[in-house]
This record gives C-alpha cells, sequence and structure tokens, in this order.
C-alpha cells in the first residue's frame, strides 16, 4: 500500500490513496517554533516525530510512501528502510492546499477557522523572516563583501603611499625613483626616518639588495632634499606605521578569503585562486547568480562598457573582462588570449555550477582538462595569424573608399 506524505504550515499530513487522512506530525503552536519546524522540513531534515510517524505507518502495511519534498524523500530513505516515491503534485496534497483551515480543525490543530486564519498569519510571517534570515547568511555575500573591502584598501593603501611619498619628497626626493615598492619605502622611513641613516650597513640590515643598498646610500649622501625637524619626521613616520598596519590587515583580510572561498566554492578556487573567484562572485551578486550564467558571459564578466560599445558601434567586441587577472591570460601572447579566454570560462562555468550545485570536489579534474586545452592553443597557434593584405586605394571599389559616404551627404546638402 502507498502513503502520501504532504508538509503544511501546521504539520506533516499521510493520506492513504483514497486521500483519507491516516496520519499526522503537527508542528508546535507558537509560530516562531512552527516557522522554523516548517522551514526545517522543507530543506529536507526528517524530525523525530516524522520518523515515528513513517515507521508507525510501516508496521501498519503501508509499504511505499510518496513525498512531494525531493530533500525529504531522499533523506527518509537514506535514515530508513522503506521503498520512496516523488512527485511533484499530489492529489492529496492539491486537497490539502485547496482548504487548509479543514484539516488544521480535523486534526485538532485549531477550534475554528477564524483561529487557523489568524495563526496562519503569523506563521507566515515568521517564516519569511527566517527566510530573508537564511538569504542574508549566504557565505557567498560575505565572500563578496570581503573582497571588496580588500579592493577599497588597496585603493586606501595607494593613497595614503602617494601623500607619502610626497611629503618625504621633500627631505629625501631621490628614494621615490629607487623604490618602486610601498610596503618597502613605508618600513624603511619608519626604521631609519632621516636621510643620514640611510647607510649600506642599516640598509642590508632591512633586508634591502646589496645593490639597491649601495645605490640608496650614494644618492642619500648627495640628496639635494630639505631638511626636516624631528617633530616633521615623527608626523610622517606615524603615517607610515599606520599603513604598515593597514598592509598586515590587508594580508590578514587575505588569509580570511581564502580560507572562506575553501568553505564557499572549492573548485572555483582551485582553478582560479581567491581572489579572482571572490571578484567573479561579488560581480554576479553571488555564487549562485553566476552558476546560472553561461560560459561567454562568464568570459566578458567586467566589461560591460566595452561589449555594449562594441554592439552600438560595430566595433569588435571584448574578449575577455575579469578573468584576464589569470597568469593564463595575462601572460599569454596576444593572439592566444581570446581562445584561452573561452577555454577558461568554459572551464569556470563547470566549477561555479559544482560549486553552487553538486557539491563535489572537480578542481583537480578541471585543471588537468584546462592546461590540456591550453598547450593545444600554443602549440597550434604559436605563431601570430597573416595580417590581411590592404588594397591600394585606386584598386579599391568606389564603396569600400573611406570618407565617400560623407562627402555624398556632403555635397547632397549643398545642392
Amino acid at each position: 500500500m502507498k502513503a502520501v506524505v504532504v508538509e503544511s504550515t501546521f504539520g506533516v499530513l499521510v493520506f492513504d490513496e483514497e486521500n483519507k487522512l491516516i496520519g499526522k506530525a503537527l508542528f508546535p503552536r507558537r509560530p516562531e517554533a512552527a516557522a522554523k519546524s516548517f522551514v526545517e522540513v522543507e530543506a529536507g531534515k526528517l524530525h523525530d516525530e516524522i520518523s515515528s510517524l513513517i515507521g508507525m505507518l510501516g508496521k501498519q502495511g503501508y509499504d511505499t510512501f510518496v513525498f512531494e519534498n525531493e530533500s525529504l524523500a531522499r533523506e527518509v530513505q537514506g535514515k530508513m528502510d522503506v521503498k520512496v516515491e516523488t512527485f511533484k503534485r499530489s492529489e492529496a496534497g492539491e486537497l490539502l492546499r485547496s482548504d487548509p483551515e479543514q484539516f488544521a480543525v480535523q486534526t485538532g490543530f485549531a477550534k475554528d477557522a477564524d483561529e487557523f486564519r489568524l495563526w496562519t498569519h503569523n506563521v507566515t510571517m515568521e517564516i519569511a523572516k527566517l527566510r530573508v534570515k537564511g538569504a542574508v547568511e549566504r557565505r557567498d555575500l560575505v565572500v563578496a563583501q570581503a573582497i571588496q573591502t580588500l579592493d577599497e584598501l588597496d585603493r586606501t593603501i595607494n593613497m595614503l603611499m602617494a601623500r607619502v611619498r610626497e611629503w618625504y619628497g621633500i627631505h629625501f626626493p631621490e628614494l621615490d625613483r629607487l623604490l618602486e615598492k610601498h610596503e618597502t619605502y613605508a618600513r624603511l622611513v619608519v626604521k631609519l626616518g632621516s636621510r643620514d641613516k640611510f647607510t649600506v650597513e642599516k640598509l642590508e640590515k632591512e633586508e634591502v639588495p646589496k645593490t639597491k643598498a649601495d645605490a640608496i646610500a650614494k644618492v642619500a649622501e648627495k640628496s639635494m632634499g630639505a631638511d626636516l625637524s624631528d617633530d616633521d619626521l615623527n608626523q610622517i613616520q606615524t603615517l607610515c606605521t599606520d599603513i604598515l598596519s593597514l598592509y598586515q590587515f590587508r594580508q590578514d583580510l587575505e588569509s580570511y578569503l581564502d580560507s572562506t572561498m575553501e568553505e564557499v566554492a572549492p573548485n572555483t578556487k582551485y582553478l582560479v585562486g581567491s581572489l579572482l573567484g571572490a571578484r567573479l562572485i561579488a560581480v554576479s551578486g553571488g555564487l549562485t547568480n553566476l552558476a546560472k550564467r553561461p560560459a561567454s558571459t562568464i568570459q566578458v564578466l567586467g566589461a560591460e562598457k566595452a561589449l555594449f560599445r562594441s554592439l552600438k558601434t560595430g566595433t569588435r567586441p571584448p574578449k575577455h573582462g575579469l578573468i584576464f587577472q589569470h597568469t593564463l591570460l595575462h601572460d599569454a601572447k596576444r593572439w592566444q588570449r581570446g581562445k584561452i579566454a573561452r577555454a577558461l570560462a568554459g572551464k569556470l562555468a563547470i566549477a561555479t555550477r559544482a560549486d553552487a550545485f553538486g557539491r563535489r570536489n572537480i578542481g583537480e579534474e578541471l585543471k588537468a582538462s584546462m592546461d590540456k586545452r591550453i598547450d593545444e592553443i600554443r602549440e597550434k597557434y604559436d605563431q601570430p595569424p597573416p595580417m590581411p593584405a590592404i588594397k591600394p586605394k585606386h584598386e579599391r571599389p568606389r564603396s569600400e573608399r573611406p570618407g565617400r559616404d560623407k562627402k555624398w551627404r556632403k555635397h547632397r546638402r549643398e545642392r
């Protein structure tokens, strides 16, 4: 015999093949607790009351249980030794949804229809709150905020370091062109201070290469910068100390983002790294949105302006967007980038879908397949394609000569 299991806002009801109620597992009367139970059952969690109800019906001769909820059906099949079937819409479910007040009164959950309608209003409000909370608690949104914070932090550090280089450049202007790395520049200003202390011994102690240290020390002896008071240098050093703390915070944030990406999107992280994967998630508005996009869209994410300009003006469309930050694309030869971008976007589409829906670790397989395809591209397109021959102007048809239409319109207006 078959039994149809249908969940509702006030409990889980079981019907026989003739749509008669044969069992019930009611939720708590308190709306908050009932809403929590309903959301858990909807997500596929098997409560003790439901498992006890199915076990009791199994002893009564019901050997097959029909579910509308596929997640709950999989949970029951995995934890209980019963036969399970699934239907999106069952007759018993339609009957329950058409008149829930009748079944609420019949099961003893409510005294009358008016009381049940008031209770239904309260519980649906609680269910909406729980669903909104669940959407906000998604970890991919945390990833998006973290990568946006990291980008803002980079812009802030660069802006402050530009100010430091100009400020300290009053005292030691030649150091600006000798040290390109901002962090090293700020660290030397904090540790050494005055340019008189930029000696070879002290610079090597700060892990500056010997050739670079010799060049800085020689320039420091002949510097044309102005002398600054101790108070001036203290202000500059305080600012550099704060910048170094921002660098440390950036490093901690990057480590946090790396571990979070391993939890949220391990396949995407394995394929393109934590930073690029997080940027793609942030631009798409979430991992699920990214997974729903085709590979052609992922390929040009971040290049929307160039794409719409090409659609409007007829110019060549962009070959890549944010994925250009990947080393495979960034270091590739110019004529190979379009093909590599297509291969990378295709594997990314598979990786994001596995992260969002499949929860399977296939990163190594995708990486190996992508590397094989890229090796084929590099071997097949090792040389640039030949440039098309351009005919002299007098050999081209009049319709292909540039400027003809503009001149014709101008002369027409004059006529």
